[in-house]
């Protein structure tokens, strides 16, 4: 009978806390997917590659475990009291038909551990299969599927997340069972009704409300200028200042909810009632409020800037290059490097192999000043002022000593590249620019500057500008990366480098290997490591962009989830407890002829209310949030790309929005479902 009792309850919980059970399964996914991080593809590819770095990054998924369990705990914890407190009664009459306290609290503890266990069970398999599809998607999209995806079933991360689960669940229960412990039978049975809070006149709410949205804007204000990510204090204050307007903003809300009250009948059936409902929850429940505003918006901001920032490293190069070799040890490093991969037998696995020659002026007098372009500053300066024209004249004023490049050999890159070569006249050079280190913006403006063929000296000699602004990647990404450099013909270039110049061999693979570029890449470096050349792959420069990609987008979202699941639930779980509370309202609008579906309309419209006042100022908070942490995280380079990406963490902000409006369906079905309930006369004792 008792363990019948224990299912029977345990199950009814579930029903009857829909949301919070899904909040729990959610947990369990998300707990399981950080933990299985090791075992996925995309992290045993970066292994090989980044693996120093790769370690540092899952050193800190346990850190990141111990705070999710914290924040976890407290969520189990709320909700859990709500569940407790709902049953107060019960467990009152459960105490007065001769039950002990001692096989009560073995009773609740029983209904915990069964709907814990349902939880795991539905949870565990979920989370191994969206921990697998997750790395077979990113798998495919690296293009790393066809090295081998395998599905895996870590069972370490299962262990620590049962274990995890189980602890926090049975710690909060433990404190939950010893404060209903130590009430009496009388005070189960009472219900205590919710205590009156002062009020103060309405211009004070609404000065509160005010001074919160000026908070606000300076504390947005200062990371997005700049200012906040230069200097610690100034962070600091910044974020004290978000936290006090926050909860200033949220008490002075009532002030506008009031007025919108006193309009009358505009808000249709039940109109004032539900507003009035929305201000007492609103007055009591105001830190509430705030604090679920703020985990909201640290989830639309994490997810947002995450996805902004793994774009910016994807999007930060385009392929050409399959290999780099260099060699310092002879005079003609060219000739070495063909010779030993003709000698090992791997020239036939490349389709083009070719030097690229880069040096720096040779000069006896002020190196300091080998190169002078006034004009192209000058010009610079009379275009219009931005973040983008400071770090492109930031980045000419420093190019007195550049690098030079041989023509010939940047027209064979171009070749490879597919785009058309440079011509060039004697007195004539291009420029080429590093796309990381030049924003788009700054680009445009050099091609217009360009157009005019400005009048520079270099190395008392005199070079006209000339062309559109290069910036295909000489070699690949680790042997050399220039924010600057001019392309000069070949006799300039032999001229001014003395014949002393750097040469590098680059190597094309032959696509038609009948396998995938990842796989051929992969092969061809261990034959490589065999000849002892000294070079570096695109395998390896990709991996270190895949890198900061993973890093960014896996981390930051499994904190985004985290953040959604804990403030949608205390949101839901506390209408849901409060619509309780008031119950005697509805019983009240029933007896007035309040039929069932203008009950339905008003919870509806109380729970928009409810949800949308933290989620809309969270959606608004979040444009600038995420434009925030993009203008911090973010290189300077790419502020001229910070625009594109806060169109693309705009979209992806909405989906989550999407996110927000399927909880609260899920409330309304629950609050309909208590509805139903009170439509039955209740006898009167």
């Amino acid at each position: 009978m008792f363990f019948k009792l224990v299912f029977r309850n345990s199950k009814r919980s579930r029903k009857e806390n829909g949301l919070f059970f899904a909040s729990l399964l959610l947990s369990v996914i998300a707990f399981y997917i950080i933990l299985s991080l090791p075992r996925q593809d995309v992290m045993l590819f970066l292994k090989e590659m980044e693996s120093d770095a790769v370690n540092r990054l899952l050193g800190i998924v346990p850190l990141f475990y111990g705070v999710t369990l914290g924040l976890l705990f407290f969520l189990i914890y709320y909700a859990s009291r709500f569940q407790l407190e709902r049953r107060r009664h019960e467990f009152g009459v459960y105490l007065m038909m001769g039950m002990r306290k001692g096989r009560l609290f073995f009773m609740l503890l029983a209904e915990d551990l069964h709907g814990s266990v349902w939880a795991l069970l539905l949870g565990i398999p979920a989370a191994v299969l969206v921990s697998d599809l997750i790395s077979l998607i990113t798998a495919r999209l690296v293009g790393l599927g066809i090295v081998g995806h395998q599905t895996t079933f870590y069972g370490q991360a299962v262990l620590w997340t049962c274990a995890g689960f189980l602890a926090i669940k049975l710690a909060a229960f433990l404190i939950l069972s010893w404060s209903i412990a130590r009430q009496e039978v009388g005070e189960l049975l009472t219900e205590t009704p919710e205590g009156a809070k002062k009020q103060l006149s309405a211009p004070v709410y609404a000065a509160s409300l005010l001074l919160g949205l000026l908070l606000l804007g300076i504390a947005f204000a200062l990371p997005i200028g700049g200012y906040a990510w230069q200097k610690i204090h100034v962070m600091a204050l910044a974020l004290l200042l978000g936290l006090a307007g926050t909860f200033l903003f949220f008490w002075g809300l009532r002030s506008v909810i009031g007025a919108l009250a006193r309009l009358g009948e505009r808000g249709g059936r039940l109109g004032v009632f539900n507003l009035r409902q929305i201000q007492e929850t609103v007055i009591q429940r105001s830190n509430t409020l705030a604090v679920c505003f703020l985990l909201i918006l640290a989830g639309l901001c994490c997810f947002g800037a995450g996805n902004g920032i793994a774009r910016f490293y994807n999007s930060t190069g385009e392929h050409v290059l399959d290999y780099t070799f260099v060699d310092y040890s002879g005079e003609n490093p060219g000739e070495t490097i063909s010779k030993t991969l003709k000698e090992y037998g791997l020239d036939t696995e490349f389709a083009e192999l070719f030097e690229m020659k880069v040096g720096h002026v040779r000069t006896e007098e002020d190196y300091e000043n080998v190169f002078q372009m006034q004009n192209v500053l000058d010009a610079l300066r009379e275009e219009k002022a931005s973040a983008a024209r400071d770090i492109v004249e930031n980045n000419l004023e420093y190019a007195t000593f550049p690098h030079v490049i041989c023509q010939s050999s940047y027209n064979r890159l171009l070749a490879a590249a597919g785009k058309p070569a440079l011509s060039l006249a004697a007195d004539e050079a291009a420029v080429y620019m590093d796309r990381r280190w030049s924003p788009d913006e700054g680009v445009r403006m050099m091609n217009r500057i360009l157009e005019k063929r400005p009048k520079t000296t270099l190395n008392g000699e005199t070079f006209y500008l000339t062309g559109a602004v290069q910036n295909t990647d000489l070699v690949t990404d680790q042997f050399l990366t220039l924010s600057f450099a001019l392309i000069l013909p070949d006799e300039a270039y032999e001229r001014m480098t003395g014949g002393m110049g750097d040469t590098y061999v680059n190597g094309i693979l032959d696509r038609h290997l009948g396998e995938s570029l990842m796989k051929a890449i992969a092969d061809t470096n261990e034959k490589l490591d065999k000849t002892g050349l000294s070079y570096e792959s695109y395998l390896q420069n990709m991996g270190r962009q895949l890198f900061y990609t993973v890093a960014a987008s896996y981390l930051t979202i499994y904190l985004a989830v985290i953040f959604l699941i804990i403030a949608n639930t205390v949101i839901g779980v506390q209408f849901l407890m409060d619509q309780r509370k008031t119950g005697r309202r509805y019983r009240t609008l029933i007896r007035l002829g309040a039929t069932y579906e203008i009950l339905c309309e008003s919870a509806g419209k109380q729970i928009n209310w409810y949800f949308g006042i933290p989620v809309a100022a969270a959606a608004v908070g979040s444009l600038a949030g995420v434009r925030a942490l993009l203008s911090g995280i973010l290189s300077q380079s790419a502020g001229g790309s910070i625009l594109d990406r806060m169109l693309v963490s705009g979209v992806m902000i909405f989906a989550l929005l999407v996110v927000e409006w399927l909880y609260i369906a899920a409330v309304k079905r629950s609050s309909r479902r208590y509805l139903l309930t009170l439509m039955t006369p209740e006898r009167e004792e």
